[in-house]
């Protein structure tokens, strides 16, 4: 019980340590940054056409104006509202007058080559140019317009250049690439130019905007990537990430007190993990039969890789962040660093929620937690009989809402969106409208049959095997299988050591404890559904025993005899009369459980 205890103060402190490193990487003004830039680059229309921005791109006409306007308008504060110049920009834009831009812009394009697919013999005639989706065996590797600037010519991909994943297709880095100028004309007449010649061909697959920006007063970088896919099918999808990131790590005291704090992370990391080994050296392979080891080891390659992430992080920043910073005129790739350090914090969110989930180690022992977990280990057989039938149904309905509705309703576009909507139904969040527009005659007939089978059949047998299964486990605790000992209880009782110790509280003498441990047994069993007279009666009982004990059962040697008086004589048969009652009633219930199983 003791050692029990230490693990789990010991546990505690990585606990808080681990949560105080966790939430010192991240703020509000996270967020707030995100929104600022997504408002500015995403919302805001085209002058003179209100319904126009980023997101509701739909052609390439629609392009090139969010390009010339918004984009342009959103990347050049020169100037303060008022036309005057509040302080020196130094060759650089502010925007919002806060944000500093690093270096220049850069818009990229990748292509595929002509004839990846075939046309049809009947529609030659027609045309006989087809681009197929891109991929990287598709991609256009060949110089194309004008041929003389950078913008027509193609760059080979960079090795650490993580990849895209878009809506149509996973991108690579490279392509063909331009840079913005400082200036804002400038930039104009290149955009103006790339129009007139048309950089966007039929060929065309996606486009890049990518940039950054600094927040000196909250220390955050934000990169951002603006993306626009140019599907076989036409039209425009857009996309967007807003990355808001601390690269310089250390700079106020309270990001030093950080850095302890990982410091700490490691060492407790080292003592658990020595822990683990000795513990596996000494139970070999008995160790790896209970689940609980397992989380651990789980934890243990968890904070190994945040660790591992961590420290590459910090060398490419090193490395890299410094020349990034020194080239102004040119663009400053921070997406790779961004990219890296959003691993980071990811890998950091499953390390602090395995965390949490190892505390149920320790509090099982109490009777609520270890019910909790008896009741799962017993219907374990039937809940995975159950799912396998649940998921043969689940996925026959999604299947055919994917072939019924796919073509229509976008929450079947895909098998992939056609489960999730499933899901989503069960929840209550369904668009019964599309479906019933996608087909008139079916859509509703697999709508009833879904809520029915799924929703009223399968749901509630999953939720019987549970009640069942815990009734069991409950009438079992009832009659006397607990746990060995319960944490809570221990912690309570040190608890009130202490005070006596320290003569904070008066010590319990024998009669409050009776009178403390009797009123504990009958809040208990009033609890387990037993009503008033029964509590009573067996109050009752036990004073007649505890009186009679007293008398009878001393552990005095007694010399002279005692005769028994009328009274003693007549609580002593009523004693036996009501134990009689009792047992018959147990009798009674017994008989009751044994006909039900």
């Amino acid at each position: 019980m003791r050692t029990t205890l230490q693990e789990f103060l010991l546990y505690l402190i990585f606990l808080i340590n681990l949560c105080i490193l966790t939430f010192g990487m991240v703020n509000p003004h996270m967020y707030y940054l995100n929104k600022v830039m997504s408002s500015l680059f995403l919302d805001t229309s085209v002058h003179g056409e209100e319904r126009t921005n980023f997101k509701s791109i739909r052609s390439i006409t629609d392009f090139w104006k969010f390009m010339e306007g918004p984009l342009l308008e959103g990347l050049y504060w020169d100037s303060w509202y008022n036309n005057k110049n509040l302080y020196d920009l130094k060759n650089s834009s502010r925007i919002y007058y806060e944000n500093i831009l690093l270096g220049v812009p850069r818009v990229r394009q990748l292509k595929v080559r002509n004839n990846t697919c075939k046309v049809h013999s009947a529609f030659q005639s027609l045309m006989n140019e087809c681009y197929d989706k891109y991929t990287s065996e598709n991609e256009d590797l060949s110089d194309f317009g004008l041929k003389y600037d950078t913008e027509w010519k193609y760059s080979a991909p960079s090795i650490n250049s993580p990849w895209h994943w878009g809506f149509t297709g996973v991108y690579q880095n490279g392509g063909y690439i331009f840079t913005l100028s400082k200036s804002k004309s400038e930039t104009l007449n290149k955009f103006i130019n790339l129009r007139m010649n048309s950089w966007i061909t039929r060929s065309t697959r996606v486009v890049f905007i990518d940039f950054s920006v600094y927040n000196v007063n909250v220390n955050l970088f934000c990169i951002i990537r603006l993306v626009a896919e140019f599907p076989a099918t036409g039209g425009i999808l857009t996309s967007w990430q807003f990355y808001s990131v601390k690269l310089l790590r250390y700079v106020s005291y309270y990001d030093y007190f950080i850095a302890s704090c990982e410091v700490t992370f490691c060492i407790f990391l080292i003592v658990f993990t020595t822990q683990e080994v000795q513990k596996i050296k000494e139970f070999k392979s008995a160790y790896f039969k209970s689940s609980w080891n397992w989380l651990e080891l789980l934890l243990l390659v968890l904070c190994f890789v945040a660790v591992f992430f961590n420290t590459y992080c910090n060398i490419q920043i090193f490395l890299l962040l410094g020349q990034l910073l020194k080239s102004t005129e040119k663009y400053s790739d921070f997406y790779f660093l961004a990219y890296w350090h959003i691993y980071y914090n990811n890998i950091i969110a499953i390390t602090i929620f395995f965390a949490w989930i190892k505390i149920f180690k320790f509090i099982s022992f109490n009777k609520t937690m270890s019910q909790l977990s008896s009741t799962l280990s017993r219907c374990i057989k039937d809940i995975v009989g159950f799912a396998i039938m649940f998921f043969i149904i689940f996925f026959a309905y999604a299947q055919l809402g994917f072939l019924v509705f796919g073509s229509q309703v976008d929450d079947f576009s895909t098998f992939q969106n056609s489960i999730f909507a499933q899901f989503r139904i069960i929840l209550g969040d369904f668009n019964f409208a599309g479906i019933q527009q996608a087909s008139r005659i079916l859509g509703p007939i697999y709508f009833i049959t879904f809520i029915f089978f799924v929703f009223f059949v399968l749901l509630n047998m999953f939720l019987a095997i549970i009640n069942d299964t815990y009734s069991e486990v409950k009438a079992d605790y009832s009659i006397g299988r607990r746990p060995d000992f319960e944490l809570g209880k221990m912690i309570k009782k040190s608890y009130h050591n202490a005070l006596e110790k320290l003569k904070l509280k008066k010590p319990e003498t024998d009669e409050d404890k009776k009178s403390r441990k009797s009123g504990d047994l009958a809040e208990q069993a009033r609890r387990e559904g037993f009503d008033e007279k029964e509590i009573q009666s067996a109050e009752q009982m036990k004073k007649w025993k505890e009186r009679l004990e007293k008398k009878y059962y001393s552990t005095e040697i007694q010399d002279d005899y005692q005769p028994v008086t009328q009274q003693e004589f007549r609580d002593l048969f009523l004693y036996a009369v009501e134990l009689e009652k009792e047992l018959h009633y147990v009798s009674l219930k017994l008989n009751r459980e044994l006909c039900d199983h």
